[in-house]
């Protein structure tokens, strides 16, 4: 009875071994993926480091100062930018325009003041070869005036005074130079235009000069016998119609510079007659103001230049 109790227990404690077995291979087949999984991760961490393992020790922050759910803390997330106002777009869209726009002045001025100077310098020279020399000295002259203030201004802001005043005394002489050459063009072609105007024929011109033909020719037949009472009166004719064709002609000539004529009038309006001002008074005005606005090119540059920096900070 005894042996045929031990061979039956024994089967039954046999099946529940088989089946541990079985599960611990299916757990030995399972873990080797995670295992190859693992030796992958070692090998690549191996192969490219993180950035991490690259810091020294003390760049590192220690465990305790980080978040408890994460290995390291991620980087904080920047606000997004404020929208600008409409308002503030426009001043600086207008804040860049301007030293542009300035810039460009600059250089039509500078255009007209090398033409202006080139051909009045050339007008001086008494043969070709001199008038082209000429013309050289104005155009070089012209062209370190208008580059020289921005040139000087730099030199000065990077702590080379000497060389910078320099280069502003060159800039004085060439200026200087540039603006008597202004001063000569503008007075040679507002006299030629004025004789031009002042010498016109107008009909008031006509009929005090036909009236003067008239009275010369009774002088002429009245004296032709001998001078007497007759005579003397026909002179005073000639006289008289003389004197006539004198005004005619100078109210011609006032009218030649309109310009002028009418600047009198209206300060002389605007002041309640205090201020009457002369026709040379205006004249000499109008020839300082076409004489230094070209040569001014150089110093709007040097303010169109710092007009830019200070839009672009």
């Amino acid at each position: 009875m005894a042996d045929d109790t031990i061979a039956s227990v024994i089967p039954l404690h046999h099946a529940p071994l088989k089946k541990r077995e079985k599960k611990a291979a299916g757990r030995i087949k399972t873990n080797r993926p995670r295992k190859r999984k693992a030796k992958v991760a070692a090998s690549e961490e191996a192969e490219y480091p993180s950035s991490a393992s690259l810091l020294p020790s003390e760049f590192l922050i220690p465990p305790e100062f980080l978040p408890a759910n994460d290995v390291a803390a991620e980087p904080p997330v920047a606000p997004p930018a404020a929208m600008s106002h409409p308002s503030e777009a426009v001043t600086r869209s207008r804040a860049q325009l301007a030293p542009v726009l300035l810039s460009i002045a600059a250089l039509a001025l500078a255009i007209v003041g090398i033409t202006i100077n080139g051909w009045f310098a050339r007008s001086l020279g008494s043969s070709d070869v001199a008038g082209w020399l000429f013309l050289a000295v104005g155009v070089a002259a012209d062209l370190v005036a208008l580059v020289m203030p921005s040139c000087a201004a730099g030199l000065w802001q990077s702590g080379q005074r000497a060389t910078a005043l320099v280069g502003w005394t060159v800039w004085v002489m060439t200026f200087v130079f540039a603006v008597t050459a202004g001063i000569g063009f503008a007075s040679t072609n507002i006299s030629d235009v004025t004789i031009a105007r002042a010498s016109r024929v107008t009909p008031a011109i006509a009929n005090a000069q036909a009236a003067l033909n008239d009275a010369m020719a009774a002088r002429d037949r009245e004296c032709k016998s001998g001078v007497g009472k007759f005579c003397r009166e026909r002179e005073a004719a000639v006289v008289e119609r003389r004197q006539m064709l004198d005004s005619a002609a100078a109210s011609v000539g006032q009218t030649a510079d309109a310009q002028s004529d009418a600047a009198i009038k209206l300060v002389t309006w605007v002041s309640r007659g205090m201020l009457r001002p002369t026709l040379d008074d205006f004249a000499m005005l109008r020839l300082v103001l076409l004489a230094l606005l070209p040569q001014i090119g150089g110093i709007l540059l040097l303010i169109g230049r710092h007009s830019a920096l200070r839009s672009h900070r």
